[in-house]
């Protein structure tokens, strides 16, 4: 073809593609803030800080909601995989071995790890091998690896929400979801007066499943109003924008009320709930911007990095974090006299070169050869 003969891109591309990088970077953003909230929040006492570094380790705290924010895509993403092939005859064939591909062999690998190591009991093993790790609590047996309940809320949500999509409508559909984000808060909220008696409201208890679905629904919601109800990109804005300062307006509003404390009620009810709001317009936006003319710029070489890894890097990286507190016991890591949080910053980047070196390996050596048996099998 000569170079006269090059068609240019065109300016503006379908909102919804087949491939979507820029939910790669959204992927990678996700893990970062998790990686550094476990760096600088997690079990760390916050009292012993100066005030300044005690504001930055707070805000840090953020970073968990990383998780939220995969949820989110998950939710997006898998009901846009089910709706759009609704029709195939292998419908449930299909899905099921590409999660089975993607999903199992590094979770395999991070369940047997607390078994070796002996920080596990073989209780908790047998309730993760069936997706129950959320659920534990209920029968009394400790959650010995805290990052595998949003894995068992999410293989519950690949249980029911594919049987739910052959079925229904897609305008049914988001009638399920809507009630499901509605519903939601007021079940996190009847645990926590179910639990108060107790004395102490455990933040495992959130962490069931019924009380973790909301953000699934979410993206669901969002998949599904870009297909059944599509809307201009100008329209499409003046919403996202509106949910967004809603999340926000929100947020701000239970702010006196103590909304960021769950063991407060509000905050039990509705801490996460603006977060999704935001959330939810950040992906609308992502999208927009992926499929217009300035969609270079969503890609980022870093996060779509981090985001091929993410799954792995989630998995594993407690596992480094318990590694260096083991070494720093067994004098093998010589503890200095520094300055505290110089010391958080320096086990951040330790731990955090080793488990972004261990995710790549995984992804390089264990993910990708299952991987690569989705087109023979599907």
């Amino acid at each position: 073809m000569s170079e006269s003969q090059i068609v240019p891109a065109p300016r503006y591309l379908p909102i919804l593609r087949p491939v979507m990088s820029e939910l790669d970077s959204l992927r990678g953003l996700a893990i970062l803030m998790v990686l550094v909230y476990h760096s600088y929040y997690w079990q760390t006492n916050l009292s012993v800080f100066p005030p300044i570094q005690r504001l930055f380790l707070t805000i840090t705290w953020t970073g968990r909601l990383g998780v939220n924010l995969f949820f989110v895509l998950s939710g997006f993403l898998i009901t846009g995989i089910l709706v759009d092939s609704r029709s195939r005859t292998d419908y449930y064939k299909s899905f099921y071995i590409r999660r089975a591909l993607r999903i199992i062999p590094a979770y395999f690998l991070t369940i047997l790890i607390p078994v070796i190591t002996g920080a596990s009991s073989l209780q908790f093993l047998g309730f993760s091998l069936i997706y129950l790790s959320n659920l534990t609590p209920l029968f009394g047996v400790p959650i010995a690896y805290p990052v595998l309940w949003s894995l068992s809320v999410e293989e519950h949500f690949y249980i029911v929400w594919p049987l739910l999509t052959r079925k229904l409508t897609n305008r049914v559909l988001f009638i399920l979801a809507g009630t499901i984000i509605a519903v939601s808060p007021l079940l996190r909220l009847a645990t926590f007066y179910f639990e108060l008696p107790k004395g102490w409201v455990d933040f495992q208890v959130f962490d069931y499943t019924w009380n973790s679905l909301d953000g699934l629904a979410f993206g669901a919601l969002l998949a599904l109003v870009l297909r059944e109800f599509p809307l201009d990109r100008k329209t499409l804005v003046l919403s996202l924008v509106s949910l967004a300062t809603l999340g926000m307006v929100l947020l701000l509003a239970g702010l006196p009320f103590g909304i960021l404390n769950r063991h407060r009620p509000l905050g039990a009810a509705l801490q996460v709930v603006p977060w999704y709001f935001v959330f939810t317009a950040v992906i609308g936006f992502a999208l927009l911007l992926g499929s217009g003319p300035w969609r270079s710029k969503t890609r980022n070489p870093i996060l779509e990095f981090f985001g091929l890894i993410s799954y792995g890097l989630y998995l594993y990286h407690l596992f480094f974090f318990w590694l260096f507190e083991w070494l720093v016991r067994r004098g093998f890591i010589y503890k200095l006299q520094i300055d505290l949080f110089l010391g958080l910053t320096i086990r951040f980047l330790l731990v955090g070169t080793a488990s972004v070196l261990f995710a790549w390996l995984s992804r390089r050596f264990l993910e990708d050869p299952f991987l690569r048996l989705k087109a023979r099998w599907t």
